[in-house]
C-alpha cells in the first residue's frame, strides 16, 4: 500500500507475486465496516479470508458520513440564514426594549395623574406657586386680625406679616358671605388669579381654604389705594396722574388680551387701584368677587378665549376706565357733594364733556398749570375718557387701542357727544 493510497472502508488489497510480477499475491489487505484493519492469507487451509494473520482490534463507533464541504450556493444560504437570525433577534431586543419603555410610561402616568389629583384635592392651587396657608398661621400672622386696612363688600382687608424665606409685609383679605356649594369655583379662581403676572397687577401670594374660613393674602401695597391718592389734600402732579392712568390701561389690557383665562374686571374705580413703593398703579380684586356674590351681578368675572359674551362685556371695563380716567385728569370724585355754586360740577361726566365742548380745560384740571403747559397731552386724554364712556357699546374702544391712543400711537379723533348728556351751556 503507497502512502498516498487512500483505502474506504470494505475496501480489499491484495499483494503481488513479485515486484514485477503484479499477479494476485499470498496477501490480502482488508478494512473492515467496523473499522478493524485485517491482514490474512488467500490460500490458508480453510480458506476463509477472515481467518487472519493480523486484526487490529479497533472499538470504534459505527462509521460517520463525514460532511462534504459546502458549496457557492450553501454558504450564500447559511449567509441568508445568519443574516435573518440576527435581524430576528435585533428585532426582538428592540421589542422588548419598547414593550418596556411602554409599560414604565404607563405606571409613570397613572402615578403622575393621581399624584395631581391628589395634590390638587389638598391645595387646590397645583399648577401656580401660591402658598396654601392655615388659619392658625394667618391669625399668627395678623396678630389676631388687629390692623384693618380696608373693607368692600364682600370682605375685610388686614395688614399682616408671613415668613417666605424672609418676614415679608402682606394684606390678608378675609372673604365673607361663602357659598359652600362653590368651593370648586373658589378654587378654580385662586389658580388663575395665581398665574396672573404683570407689573401694575396686585400679585396673589397665597390663599386658606379651611372650613369656613377663605382669605387671599396678597402683596402689601405701602401707599394705598388710587381714591386716597387722588383725593387727598394736596393734588397729585400731572406727570404722577399720567403714568397711573397708562398703568391701569395697560393692566387691563393684560386682563382682557394677554392672559392664558381671559378676566373681566368689572368693578374698575379709585378704590380698587392701589400704588406700590414707587406709585405705579396695580389693579386689585380681578377674578374674585363671582365666587362670593353669585347673585350681584358679573363682577370679575372669568371668561374662556371665543365666548360670545367677551367683547360686551369688556366694553364695560371701558366704560369704567373712561370714568376712572376724568377722576385722574380733574382730581375729583365721579359723584360727590359739591360747595354751593358748583351745581354744575356735581355729575362729573357731564362738566367734563362740557369743559372739553367749551375749550374749558383749564377749569376742569383746576388750573394746573403742569397739566396745561401739555393742552396737546390733556386735549389727548379727556378725549380718550369721553370716546370709552359713549353710550353706544360699538362706539367704546378696545383697551388696546385705549393705551395706544393714550400712549399718542394712534391718532384721536374728536368723539361724538354722549347722547344721554344735557350740557350745561
Amino acid at each position: 500500500m503507497l502512502p498516498t493510497q487512500i483505502m474506504e472502508s470494505g475496501g480489499v488489497l491484495n499483494s503481488r507475486l513479485s515486484e514485477t510480477n503484479f499477479s494476485q499475491g499470498r496477501f490480502q489487505f482488508r478494512l473492515l465496516l467496523d473499522g478493524n484493519l485485517v491482514l490474512n492469507t488467500r490460500d490458508m487451509a480453510t480458506n476463509f479470508p477472515y481467518a487472519a494473520y493480523y486484526i487490529s482490534d479497533t472499538k470504534s463507533d459505527p462509521p460517520r458520513i463525514l460532511p462534504s464541504p459546502p458549496g457557492p450556493e450553501t454558504k450564500k444560504n447559511q449567509g441568508a440564514l445568519i443574516l435573518a437570525g440576527s435581524v430576528l433577534l435585533g428585532s426582538s431586543v428592540f421589542i422588548n426594549f419598547v414593550l418596556i419603555g411602554a409599560v414604565c410610561l404607563g405606571f409613570f402616568l397613572i402615578y403622575h395623574e393621581k399624584s395631581i389629583e391628589s395634590h390638587h384635592g389638598n391645595h387646590s392651587a397645583v399648577e401656580t406657586n401660591l402658598r396654601c396657608f392655615t388659619y392658625e398661621e394667618l391669625v399668627e400672622a395678623t396678630n389676631g386680625f388687629k390692623e384693618e386696612l380696608g373693607s368692600g363688600a364682600f370682605g375685610i382687608v388686614y395688614k399682616g406679616a408671613i415668613q417666605m424665606g424672609s418676614r415679608v409685609v402682606v394684606a390678608v383679605k378675609k372673604l365673607d358671605r361663602v357659598v359652600q356649594e362653590k368651593e370648586k369655583e373658589f378654587k378654580t379662581e385662586v389658580n388663575v388669579i395665581g398665574q396672573t403676572h404683570h407689573k401694575n397687577l396686585v400679585r396673589l401670594l397665597g390663599f386658606c381654604d379651611e372650613g369656613q374660613h377663605r382669605m387671599l393674602e396678597y402683596e402689601f401695597m405701602s401707599n394705598g389705594t388710587l381714591a386716597s391718592f387722588l383725593f387727598g389734600e394736596k393734588k397729585p402732579s400731572w406727570n404722577q396722574r399720567t403714568q397711573i392712568a397708562l398703568g391701569i390701561a395697560r393692566g387691563l389690557v393684560y386682563l382682557h388680551e394677554e392672559c392664558s383665562t381671559q378676566i373681566i374686571h368689572c368693578d374698575i374705580k379709585p378704590q380698587n387701584i392701589l400704588l406700590d413703593d414707587y406709585y405705579n398703579a396695580r389693579i386689585s380684586d380681578f377674578g374674585v368677587r363671582p365666587i362670593l356674590l353669585p347673585l350681584e351681578g358679573q363682577e370679575g368675572m372669568l371668561l374662556q378665549s371665543g365666548s360670545t359674551a367677551i367683547q360686551s362685556l369688556q366694553k364695560v371695563d371701558v366704560y369704567s376706565y373712561g370714568m376712572l380716567l376724568l377722576e385722574i385728569i380733574s382730581c375729583r370724585k365721579s359723584i360727590g357733594y359739591l360747595e354751593l355754586g358748583e351745581e354744575d360740577r356735581e355729575i362729573l361726566t357731564y362738566w367734563a364733556c362740557d369743559c372739553f365742548q367749551n375749550g374749558k380745560l383749564d377749569t376742569l384740571v383746576e388750573n394746573d398749570m403742569e397739566a396745561l403747559n401739555e393742552w396737546k397731552r390733556l386735549e389727548r386724554f379727556l378725549m380718550v375718557a369721553i370716546w370709552c364712556i359713549q353710550e353706544d357699546l360699538s362706539l367704546r374702544p378696545t383697551m388696546r387701542k385705549v393705551t395706544q391712543m393714550l400712549e399718542g400711537v394712534v391718532e384721536v379723533d374728536v368723539p361724538p357727544w354722549p347722547s344721554q348728556f344735557s350740557f350745561t351751556s
